[in-house]
């Protein structure tokens, strides 16, 4: 066996024969977890203060880690016939989230913030998980989507045009008397998108009778607008799960 062939088969689920992650993704899923606990930590003071070199030392040692796994991995890739190239590899999603986990270590060296990046490391672990029962779940969400993409389209322009209707709405009821919050459309969204997905946060209310009742219906419409996709994704996990039984 050659060793872009070993390597792929280690570093690649899908040209694995046997069930589950092998040993050297086993790793990696280990050190991912690991560097995101550092990336947590390193956000507290308390955990820093006097160690702060040593963190450093921990993010190259990660680094240099992520760094010959990404290379290895671009070697590998045309052993996966999916893959023409190396290059072909380098350019698929799962390879860019693979790069930006890289970025991540790398650019505060350059004086960057990269807090925003850390969450791709939590994201490989999903990428990696792509067999036995969590991989099973995985698709069955994305065949859930996909199956569903023109309903779940219809709903999300519904969901634009009541925020713009309610946005409106309360711009003339309450532009007024409170023209801070309500003087303008798009200062209203803000209100509009908190009330329709019900969180409501109370930072901004109506206080004149026409915004109240707009208000009131603005809030009932949020109750259908939430169980819209929620009705139109559990429909498409039931029948995902019937194809499931079915092909068992």
């Amino acid at each position: 066996m050659t060793l872009r062939r070993s390597l792929s088969e280690a570093l690649d689920p899908s040209m694995r024969t046997e069930k589950g992650l092998s040993r050297t993704n086993t790793w990696i899923v280990v050190l991912i977890c690991l560097s995101i606990g550092l990336g947590i930590a390193e956000t507290e003071a308390l955990l820093t203060e006097g160690v702060e070199h040593y963190y450093g030392i921990a993010n190259l040692v990660f680094l240099a880690i992520f760094m010959t796994e990404y290379a290895a991995r671009l070697y590998a890739a045309p052993e996966n016939p999916k893959y023409k190239s190396s290059l072909s590899y380098a350019l698929t999603l799962s390879s860019t989230l693979d790069l930006l986990v890289i970025l991540s270590f790398a650019l505060p060296y350059f004086g960057l913030e990269t807090a925003l990046l850390r969450v791709f490391r939590a994201a490989r672990l999903v990428r990696l998980a792509r067999l036995g029962r969590y991989s099973l779940a995985l698709q069955m969400i994305y065949e859930a989507i996909t199956d569903r993409r023109y309903e779940l389209g219809v709903s999300a322009a519904i969901a634009l045009g009541l925020m713009l209707l309610a946005s409106s709405a309360l711009y003339y009821a309450e532009r007024t008397a409170q023209p801070d919050v309500f003087g303008s459309i798009p200062r209203a969204m803000w209100w509009s998108i908190a009330t329709l997905t019900t969180v409501g946060y109370g930072d901004t209310v109506p206080i004149t009778v026409l915004g109240r009742i707009a208000a009131g219906l603005t809030a009932v419409a949020g109750i259908g607008l939430i169980a819209l996709p929620t009705g139109i994704l559990a429909s498409a996990f039931t029948d995902g799960l019937s194809r499931a039984r079915n092909r068992k």
